[in-house]
């Protein structure tokens, strides 16, 4: 049984329907521009959110028309067509509540594709075995939800489970879903590892940053990278490359360090490793400017005690709570097969009108 689910604040969402299509006729005019792709990228925008506000705003004036209809019909009185009624309201409710969840995802980039890493952390086999777990519930409710996801690099641990795993999600609200769960994610329950069997505590940190879509958003000076390459190791350490596939790169500025290493290229490995340091400066970007404004502090946690923002407990009682909403749910096998909904929903809600 759920406890603590927050109340739904419907009140607060304005959809502003004749704000959109106002919009939407200043987009329509500005495609009509002679000089639009003058600018390509401007222009790919330009066509990229019309075509998003076109059907946003389609689709609420064809539910605008379902509700009408219905209420048309319930005013006949016939009792025969109760039940329809009822049913064609019921998806009406339901569509306003997908509609009105997805009105959350409102941050500059939350429709953009994601990058999912996971690290292990405090426990050793314990915690690389949670990290495997967490990849698995990641990729489990990636499923679920028809995004694409793709291992990027991965790093296993010597005697069970990874050290470390980087997954480019891709699809509609990727980051969007997924930014909620950025932070340290804790596990108790009796190791398999321990041959005492004693109850353990781990802990496995959890990054996501939005796929860079636009060349001008993040800028990297070639003088600025440090790239160097290096046989591929499995577990335990092991070379299992003859050739040095794996791409290492040091962006000097920052100090960022990315490693790829899991496919059998050596250039896609090093695109691969593009493509997460510039989520990652981006992402840096982002809190610095959150950090000026003094909107809210972009620091980095170490994943040990007192810094989780959900615990997994599966034993001496089954129980997944979320610290930072104060949701929870008994059913941790069913979360940890990837049902993740009702934390992510708790979580955006909690955070209406804070930055994205």
């Amino acid at each position: 049984m759920n406890k603590h689910k927050p109340e739904s604040k419907t009140s607060w969402c304005a959809f502003d329907i004749p704000g959109q299509e106002a919009r939407l006729q200043k987009l329509e005019q500005l495609s009509e521009a002679p000089d639009l792709w003058d600018d390509p990228e401007r222009a790919t925008r330009t066509m990229q959110e019309l075509s998003r506000l076109r059907t946003s705003v389609e689709e609420w004036r064809a539910l605008e028309r379902r509700a009408a209809d219905a209420l048309e019909l319930a005013a006949l009185g016939d009792e025969g067509l109760r039940e329809e009624i009822q049913r064609e309201l019921d998806d009406i409710l339901k569509e306003i509540e997908r509609r009105e969840f997805l009105a959350l995802l409102s941050g500059p980039h939350d429709r953009d594709d994601a990058i999912l890493a996971i690290h292990a952390g405090a426990g050793g086999t314990d915690s690389q075995d949670w990290a495997q777990m967490l990849q698995r519930m990641y990729l489990r409710w990636a499923e679920a939800h028809k995004l694409a996801t793709e291992i990027l690099d991965l790093s296993e641990g010597e005697e069970a489970g990874i050290k470390s795993v980087t997954i480019a999600v891709n699809g509609d609200y990727a980051y969007g879903y997924l930014k909620s769960e950025k932070g340290v994610h804790r596990l108790v329950r009796l190791s398999p590892y321990d041959s005492a069997h004693r109850r353990h505590t781990s802990f496995a940190l959890v990054e996501v940053y939005p796929q860079v879509e636009r060349d001008d958003e993040v800028d990297i000076k070639p003088g600025e990278l440090k790239i160097d390459t290096f046989r591929s190791a499995g577990p335990g350490g092991q070379n299992v490359q003859k050739n040095s596939t794996a791409v290492r790169i040091t962006h000097l500025p920052t100090g960022i360090v990315v490693i790829c290493q899991n496919e059998r290229s050596q250039t896609q490995n090093k695109e691969n490793a593009l493509r997460v340091l510039k989520a990652r400066l981006l992402d840096l970007k982002r809190r610095e400017q959150e950090e000026k404004l003094a909107e809210i502090k972009g620091e980095h946690v170490q994943a040990e005690w007192g810094s989780q923002i959900r615990s997994y407990v599966l034993h001496p009682y089954q129980m997944v709570k979320d610290h930072r909403t104060g949701y929870e749910t008994g059913n941790a096998t069913a979360v940890l097969d990837g049902d993740l909904d009702a934390f992510i929903e708790a979580y955006l809600r909690s955070t209406i009108g804070e930055p994205g």
